[in-house]
Formats: C-alpha cells, sequence, structure tokens
C-alpha cells in the first residue's frame, strides 16, 4: 500500500482524461467527426488490445470461451455508453473544456450513482441506511453544483457578443443550450459502462483464473464493451460525413498537415484509454482508502480540465464575478464527490 504513489497515479488518469480534447484545437481543416472517430479507433479499438496484450494471457481465449448471451450483454450496453460518448465529445465542442467537462462530469456522477441501484431495484438501501443517505446528500450537492456552474455557463452567454465569445482558442462554436443538452444525454447514457462491467463480471472472472492480476481483470470486458461504443460512434460518424460531406478528410490537403492530424486524433486516443489505466492502477496502491478512488479521479478530471480552460483562454474576457461563480461550482462539485465516496466507504464497512 502507498496512498500518495496512488495519488499521483489518479492524477496522472485525471489530468489524461481532462487532456484528450485538447488535441482537436490543432487539428487543421477536418470536420469535427473526422478527428472524433480517429480518436475512437485509437481509444476504443487499438488501446484495449494493446492493454491487453500486455495485461491479459490469451484474452481472445478467455472471450471465445464465454457464451454468447454473456458477451451480447456487454456490447449491448457498451453501445448504449456510446451514445454518451459521443453526446459528451459534441458538447466539449460546443461548451470548451472548462464548462464542457465540469458538468459532464457532474452529470455523470449524479446519474451514474442513482441509476444503478434504480434497475437493480435497491434505491431504498438508500434511503433507510446511513451510508445511503450520505450518497443521497452527494447526489444533492452534486446537483447544487451543476446548477452553480451551469448558471456561470448562461452568465458567460449573456455577457459576451457573438465576436468576443469566439476569440478564445476552444469557443468556435460556443453554446451554452446545445451544450447543456448534450451533457444531460451524456450523463444518463455514459452510466451505461457500469452495466456492461457487471454484465462482463463472469469475463472478468475467467481472466483472474487465466492469470491476469485483479486490478487488469477488467481489461478484456473493455474489449467488448468499447467495440460497441465504437460501433455507435461510426455509425453516427458516417450519417454526419454524409451530411457534411467529409468524407475526403483523410486524404486532402497537404501531407504535413494530414500527418500532424492523424497524429493528434492518435493522441487524443491515448490520453482517453489512459485514464482508465493509471485509474486502475491507482486503486492497487490505495489499500484502506481505496474508497477514495472513484472521488480522486473525478475531482482531478474536473481541476485539471478548468486549468486547461484557462490555458485555453477560455473565461479571459469574462468578468472576474462570473469566473468566481463558476469555481465555487467547480468546489462544490469537488465535495460532492468526496460525500458520495464517504458514502461508499461506509457501505462497504
Amino acid at each position: 500500500m502507498n496512498p500518495l504513489l496512488g495519488v499521483f497515479l489518479h492524477a496522472i488518469g485525471g489530468f489524461s482524461s481532462a487532456s484528450l480534447y485538447v488535441p482537436n484545437y490543432k487539428v487543421k481543416g477536418w470536420a469535427w467527426e473526422t478527428f472524433w472517430i480517429l480518436l475512437g479507433l485509437t481509444a476504443w479499438i487499438i488501446m484495449p488490445e494493446i492493454g491487453c496484450w500486455f495485461t491479459t494471457p490469451d484474452h481472445w481465449a478467455i472471450l471465445s470461451a464465454r457464451p454468447a448471451r454473456n458477451l451480447l450483454w456487454v456490447y449491448f450496453f457498451g453501445v448504449l455508453w456510446g451514445f454518451g460518448g459521443f453526446a459528451c465529445g459534441l458538447g466539449l465542442r460546443y461548451l470548451g473544456m472548462s464548462l464542457g467537462q465540469t458538468l459532464e462530469l457532474g452529470f455523470c456522477a449524479a446519474f451514474g450513482t442513482i441509476i444503478p441501484p434504480i434497475f437493480a431495484g435497491t434505491t431504498r438501501t438508500l434511503f433507510n441506511t446511513p451510508s445511503g443517505l450520505t450518497v443521497i446528500a452527494g447526489i444533492l450537492v452534486c446537483l447544487a453544483g451543476i446548477a452553480v456552474c451551469g448558471y456561470a455557463g448562461l452568465l458567460k452567454e449573456w455577457s459576451l457578443t457573438e465576436e468576443q465569445k469566439k476569440q478564445g482558442v476552444s469557443q468556435k462554436e460556443f453554446s451554452f443550450w446545445k451544450g447543456l443538452s448534450l451533457a444531460v444525454i451524456g450523463g444518463v447514457m455514459s452510466s451505461c459502462m457500469a452495466f456492461a462491467f457487471d454484465a462482463g463480471k463472469p469475463i472478468a472472472e475467467a481472466a483472474v483464473a487465466a492469470g491476469t492480476r485483479d486490478v487488469f481483470k477488467n481489461m478484456p470486458v473493455l474489449v467488448v464493451a468499447l467495440g460497441g461504443g465504437f460501433t455507435t460512434n461510426i455509425v453516427v460518424v458516417l450519417i454526419l460525413h454524409f451530411r457534411n460531406k467529409s468524407f475526403h478528410d483523410y486524404v486532402a490537403g497537404p501531407g504535413r498537415v494530414l500527418t500532424a492530424n492523424y497524429l493528434l486524433s492518435g493522441l487524443a486516443g491515448v490520453l482517453w484509454y489512459g485514464q482508465f489505466f493509471f485509474y486502475g492502477m491507482g486503486t492497487t496502491k490505495m489499500g484502506k482508502y481505496d474508497f477514495a478512488s472513484w472521488n480522486l479521479h473525478m475531482s482531478f478530471i474536473i481541476i485539471g480540465s478548468n486549468l486547461w480552460g484557462i490555458a485555453l483562454k477560455e473565461w479571459r474576457l469574462v468578468q472576474g464575478r462570473i469566473r468566481g461563480i463558476l469555481w465555487l461550482g467547480i468546489a462544490v462539485l469537488i465535495a460532492s464527490t468526496v460525500l458520495i465516496g464517504w458514502g461508499n466507504h461506509l457501505a462497504g464497512k
């Protein structure tokens, strides 16, 4: 057990997640959907295979030995999660790194905590036990943080002219209401990854029996679940390609620009996958403090995304009072993750 190393690994994973969209701002001449699907190809197809290659002995043998019904359920929930991933990615396009990641993570924390117990029929436990009441309190605080951050976003939209909104590196298409709608959809649908992991428990158990370390047991599950997510995104991206006539992006333009665009998209995919990899390692070092792993991860993503927001000058032209409201909302969201984590700890005890 080495909690300080665990916190450091969670910080790397959180910053990796917070940074995944940054390469998009350096991509030149491509439609958004071109960048997004290449990110997805790297994050959801290539990197899970590489991750299994390093951590799991013969993961395809493990998967092929599972009943088709088991694999189909994991894949199905991955498809549903794919809608959430797409909505979150598109939400960042309209909200920017700072506000986008903050709102999306808030909704993910709230919906991801409450939806699984609803489907499992265990919501009564949430209201009849100290741990459940603590989690409920955390969700309510989370919703309050979302409201405060959303209010800051509204004030920003009302206070800036259209020309001013476009002056930040990542603010070319700022639209609060579009982004908020996508953040809600992303938060609801992203909770389906919890169902994919639950459906994938037999796969994880088989991976451990084959010699995989416990911390990496979900690597084969991710191959199937993220494959489902890629399926959703490739279908939507093909529709966007037809609508926007952007198929030529992959081959048009100077060779140097194309090479840079491919590398930037691949880097974004590696960063996306890195959050899971470092999160998994971080949990193994936390010992009895492992209950804090998820809220540490969420907190570092929120902090990292807002540091990127400062670097990308997303709030440079906004009044200091409005920036203060945003940071208040961020602090409330971080407090909510601590409450939810503590509730889970009490449940474990």
